[in-house]
């Protein structure tokens, strides 16, 4: 059997009912940039606009013109956040700007806040937690608490549940995983 080359996820392309909206949407709320914008060569000739927010990516999110009437087909965007204090702002600015519902979620392998764009894809803001908590958890998240007590109380939750570790370690155990299947 040949050996399968490792993929890394890059980014999604989603089709949007409103274009503009949904840039402003992720422009301004998550501070992605537009890099690229145009019309593609394909059949209905839909507009698409390319947004990052990492300058090693060219897009993370690639919007597309031309979604029908019907429900979305995506499960959840999910966006990276690197402290608790910017998930309790990007949950703050939410609320003011008025979107929502937003719930915070204790995953135990990360603490998130959960949202829906404007075309009712649901939203992720998630921060790393520094343990691993076997999946799926979802418990309430208080993000009136101290940053420690989110830990504490995170850790004290799930820490006598079988295959709780630190991050560390369970990605040290996959990485070593990944590399005996090639």
């Amino acid at each position: 059997m040949a050996t399968i080359p490792r993929v890394s996820f890059s980014h999604i392309g989603i089709y949007v009912r409103d274009l503009d909206a949904m840039v402003a949407f992720y422009t301004r709320l998550f501070g992605l940039r537009v890099t690229d914008r145009g019309q593609l060569r394909i059949p209905g000739e839909p507009q698409i606009v390319f947004l990052s927010g990492d300058p090693r990516e060219h897009h993370q999110v690639a919007l597309v013109s031309g979604r029908g009437d019907g429900p979305s087909t995506v499960n959840q965007l999910s966006f990276d956040v690197a402290s608790l204090a910017d998930l309790r702002n990007l949950h703050a600015e939410l609320e003011r700007a008025g979107i929502g519902p937003t719930f915070a979620i204790n995953h135990g392998v990360s603490w998130s806040v959960y949202t829906h764009d404007p075309e009712g894809n649901m939203i992720e803001l998630y921060v790393h937690s520094p343990w691993y908590v076997p999946q799926p958890v979802v418990d309430p998240l208080d993000l009136s608490l101290s940053d420690d007590e989110i830990r504490r109380g995170t850790e004290a939750a799930y820490r006598d549940r079988p295959g709780f570790r630190p991050i560390a370690q369970w990605r040290d155990e996959f990485a070593r995983a990944v590399a005996e299947s090639k």
